[in-house]
């Protein structure tokens, strides 16, 4: 009962940073707002949504802790060149990505979207983006670890760009708070809302401890 009831105070604070996470990647650079709404995938792919949410809580029924990873992810996604998907673009001999800085060796969640994608590929082949998949999954991860509903517009375009240094712009977890607040303000945040959304940790840290005392 403690955890799910500080679980649902974390989520609740992370609720309005997320929303502006989506704010930000439409108005500011990060990747554009051409074509994103509500109803994007409504006649391409009309069961877009349902498969997004039910690969995601059935994910989360048999092991929860991957909620924060899924969270984390779409942030570590968009806080370097916006929600564009490049932090799911692999390595090649010729360039490293993103997902192999040392920033993101401890991201979790990628074989649940890769599951999302494969049935969305079977249903409507070359419709729905890597980047809205992420997007959706952060969504529905929010709320089946006990957070709130909120909606979100898609459209967004897949990045061919992912490079390890690209990821310097992620902040770092050994620098102060004035470090943090004029990092992340050079993001459009607060300093309440970087506050807010550093609880996907506690979220991070307290589905560990959930998985370990089941």
């Amino acid at each position: 009962m403690v955890y799910k009831s500080s679980m649902k105070k974390v989520m609740a604070s992370l609720l309005t940073v997320f929303l502006l996470i989506e704010v930000i990647s439409c108005g500011f650079g990060f990747g554009g707002n051409n074509g994103l709404n509500m109803n994007y995938y409504l006649m391409r792919c009309p069961f877009a949504e349902s498969v997004v949410k039910n690969i995601v809580n059935r994910a989360l029924q048999n092991d929860p802790t991957p909620a924060a990873g899924l969270i984390r992810m779409h942030f570590h996604d968009c806080f370097v060149e916006g929600c564009d998907g490049s932090i799911l673009i692999d390595s090649t001999k010729d360039n490293t990505a993103e997902k192999d800085s040392p920033a993101n060796l401890s991201l979790k969640g990628y074989e649940i979207i890769d599951e999302i994608k494969e049935e969305l590929e079977r249903q409507c082949p070359g419709v729905v983006s890597c980047a809205d998949v992420l997007a959706m999954a952060a969504r529905d991860a929010v709320f089946f670890a006990g957070g709130p509903v909120y909606d979100i517009s898609n459209g967004r375009k897949d990045g061919r760009r992912s490079k390890i240094q690209d990821t310097i712009n992620l902040p770092s977890p050994t620098f102060n708070a004035s470090e943090l607040i004029r990092q992340f303000g050079k993001r459009g945040f607060s300093a309440q809302e970087m506050v807010a959304l550093s609880g996907a940790h506690t979220l991070e840290w307290q589905g560990v401890l959930l998985s370990r005392t089941d």
